[in-house]
């Protein structure tokens, strides 16, 4: 008979040197990860998510919420942040981003030669990945092509009670007045703002879609909105949808001057990104072809990286355009003023 005394301090060294032995590969297959702070909130980006993953073995590990409650959250977390990447839309809160110091510099060969140097920080802590242009939208029972043609215009008295826009506060619009400063300067463009009030059909209120269902129930003949905007409602089949897309044009302004006033939805990584590989991984990978195109086939945005071909019949029906080509980190240092200067101007 076989004594248990016997067996079991053998079982025992048998239990340890198999948990040793499991040390070095449990260490060595330890799952790679990224941390994505994410203000983005399309559903379309989930494609793009997985497809890294699938590409790179890397899971990604996702907060999403408001841009200013993240970036607050990456500050209060400070040095214990576990977050590697923070990815936001609009130059204006890239730039706030970095004014708060929580961008690590990135020298990636990849993205410096992929990506046009108007489209990222000369320092390298941020990086635009696709873009998007604020155009002129109009009703055409009651706009003629040529009647408008540069942001200016929209300041023009003969445009009095005729004009819907968002507030000024919103970071699209002080982009947009940025990149008015950059070119006219501040007393044109605090001029320019008095005109937009004095044009007002109505207060300011809503969002970009807002504006453009107002222009097709005729309240008012123009309004601004970004372009991806407009594409959703090009796309759409719902009737209502399809009703304001026969009533809506579309203008490219400042194509004898600077070009249209272009955005981009950008990030970078985090100065205390845990898994810096993952991080600089994740940033190429959004510069590739195949990412580029997720952007402009998902959420109707053009890729940043030249010679990308897309397909998306929504942005092929907005037609050709010049674009600006300012630094778009121009337009970020531009922001505290043409706050100011819409608060003089009245405009709310």
């Amino acid at each position: 008979m076989i004594a248990f005394r016997h067996l079991l301090p053998r079982a025992a060294a048998l239990a340890v040197l198999t948990m040793l032995a499991a040390l070095p590969l449990a260490a060595g297959a330890q799952e790679k990860v990224l941390n994505l702070y994410t203000a983005r909130h399309y559903q379309t980006d989930e494609a793009l998510y997985a497809n890294f993953t699938r590409q790179t073995g890397i899971k990604i590990n996702r907060i999403e919420g408001q841009e200013d409650p993240l970036l607050e959250r990456i500050k209060s977390e400070g040095a214990n942040s576990p977050a590697d990447v923070f990815i936001t839309v609009d130059i204006g809160r890239l730039w706030r981003a970095q004014q708060a110091g929580v961008f690590a510099p990135l020298r990636s060969g990849v993205l410096e030669a992929r990506i046009p140097a108007n489209y990222r920080d000369p320092g390298g802590d941020w990086f635009g990945f696709s873009a998007r242009a604020r155009v002129i939208a109009y009703n055409k029972d009651a706009v003629k092509p040529g009647d408008i043609r540069d942001y200016e215009d929209l300041a023009d008295p003969r445009w009095k009670g005729k004009l819907c826009i968002r507030s000024s506060g919103h970071v699209y619009n002080l982009s947009l007045m940025s990149s008015l400063i950059a070119h006219d300067g501040e007393a044109r463009t605090e001029q320019w703002a008095r005109g937009v009030v004095a044009n007002l059909a109505r207060a300011p209120k809503g969002g970009d879609t807002d504006q453009l269902k107002a222009v097709a129930a005729g309240e008012c003949d123009l309004a601004v909105a970004n372009t991806y905007y407009i594409a959703r409602i090009l796309k759409s089949a719902r009737p209502e949808d399809k009703a304001v897309a026969d009533k809506l044009g579309v203008l490219w302004p400042n194509q004898a001057s600077q070009g249209v006033h272009m955005n981009i939805s950008g990030g970078g990584m985090l100065k205390h990104a845990p898994n810096k590989e993952s991080a600089r991984a994740f940033l190429e990978y959004l510069a590739s072809d195949e990412a580029q195109r997720y952007f402009a086939d998902g959420n109707n945005e053009w890729p940043v990286v030249p010679g990308v071909k897309v397909s998306n019949p929504a942005l092929e029906a907005l037609g050709s355009f010049k674009a600006d080509k300012i630094n778009v980190a121009e337009l970020g240092k531009h922001q505290p003023q043409a706050q100011k200067l819409a608060d003089k101007a009245g405009y709310k």
